[in-house]
């Protein structure tokens, strides 16, 4: 069951552990969780009496204090369920770990422990209706004013944004300065604080459990203490935390193209068409052949980026390759695997129909595809 040179009996026993809770409580409900539109709370909840949200965080928080090999197995096992559960990653390796890395030790007693039992579901507002990936340009500002930052502006493509109740939000407390970077901060703003307002639930081509959501800041009074780090820091910050969040986005590539592929050897070993099965054309066996190539080779490179993430080496570069060739294989094997299924792969009872529909947007969210090119090649010179 071991999949990663550096998994030790210890990985093996928690990745068991883990894929047993998930086959009990939550692949049988999946389906209604996507037709509800909504993972409800009450799984969250399981998550943290069981150990799985946050199990990174020192044990003086109420963590484990388990290393992000740990993590990998987690984001692993839940995509193989369906690709609506990232709202669990995020939460536990991208969010959480501004906390960590940025927060006070006030900040950390108050906010972590909730955020490991599921009392406090988590989201980073980064992205405008008018800024993605062009982060330096956002425009929701929080002028000072005393011992509170008044906020003001709106964020889009929120993942977690239903449910959440502790947004990490990226702001401009000084909007007048020259480099557009250095004026920006991250606050940590709690559900309930006057002035902040959830929007609607945005209704997505895919991942249709995971709630996404427009957030709004008219006039919100956020505590300075809620500042996260130091001020006009926020874009460092997030470009330091940016190389695990690709990380993430290509692990849970890599693991959906596995699982397609998975599903279309079972299906056309199994489907009869002129006499002989699907699996018995050449054609099929030259698709099948190409497809376990790829994904072996994005298997090898993930591992050792894997291994040098941990080891706490810079792998930018090397991120960004991941994200962008990973994503966009798993997108081109959904295709693939979609057309052997025939009609069968169309219809939203074939899981192969749910991944088609899902996989686009991991070549979108985290930094386009385009935009991991441009990182790519500015790293190497030009």
């Amino acid at each position: 069951m071991t999949r990663y040179k550096f998994e030790t009996i210890e990985h093996e026993l928690f990745r068991k552990t883990f894929r047993k809770f998930l086959a009990e409580e939550a692949e049988p409900h999946y389906i209604q969780w996507e037709k509800d539109h909504l993972i409800p709370l009450s799984f969250w909840r399981k998550l943290g009496e069981m150990g799985y949200l946050c199990p990174q965080v020192e044990e003086q928080y109420g963590g484990l204090g388990l290393d992000f090999s740990f993590g990998v197995i987690i984001q692993e096992e839940l995509e193989r369920i369906g690709s609506s559960l990232i709202g669990i990653g995020l939460h536990n390796d991208i969010a959480v770990p501004y906390i960590e890395a940025y927060g006070t030790h006030e900040q950390k007693s108050r906010w972590l422990p909730k955020c490991i039992s599921g009392d406090y579901i988590t989201a980073i507002a980064m992205t405008e209706p008018g800024t993605g990936s062009d982060l330096a340009n956002i425009q929701t500002t929080a002028i000072r004013d005393g011992d509170f930052y008044i906020v003001n502006g709106q964020k889009t493509f929120i993942t977690n944004g239903i449910h959440t109740n502790l947004v990490i939000v990226a702001v401009k407390t000084n909007p007048q300065v020259e480099k557009k970077h250095r004026g920006i901060s991250l606050l940590v703003i709690e559900e309930g604080t006057p002035g902040f307002t959830k929007g609607r639930q945005l209704e997505k081509v895919g991942m249709h459990a995971q709630d996404t959501a427009e957030l709004y800041f008219e006039d919100c009074r956020v505590p300075v203490q809620n500042l996260l780090g130091e001020e006009g820091k926020g874009f460092h910050y997030m470009m330091e935390k940016l190389q695990q969040e690709r990380l993430a986005v290509a692990i849970a590539a890599q693991t959906a193209a596995e699982d397609m592929l998975t599903l279309t050897l079972d299906y056309v070993k199994s489907r009869q068409a002129f006499g002989k099965t699907i699996g018995d054309f050449q054609n099929t066996q030259f698709k099948i052949a190409e497809m376990a190539t790829k994904i072996e080779l994005g298997k090898s490179f993930l591992e050792s980026l894997i291994e040098e993430h941990i080891a706490g080496k810079e792998v930018v570069t090397k991120v960004s390759m991941a994200k962008y060739w990973i994503t966009e294989n798993a997108r081109e094997l959904a295709t693939q695997c979609m057309q052997l299924h025939g009609g069968y792969g169309y219809m939203e009872e074939y899981k192969i129909a749910r991944r088609y529909r899902d996989i686009p947007v991991m070549s979108i969210y985290a930094g386009t595809n385009e935009v991991m090119k441009v990182i790519i090649a500015k790293n190497l010179g030009l």
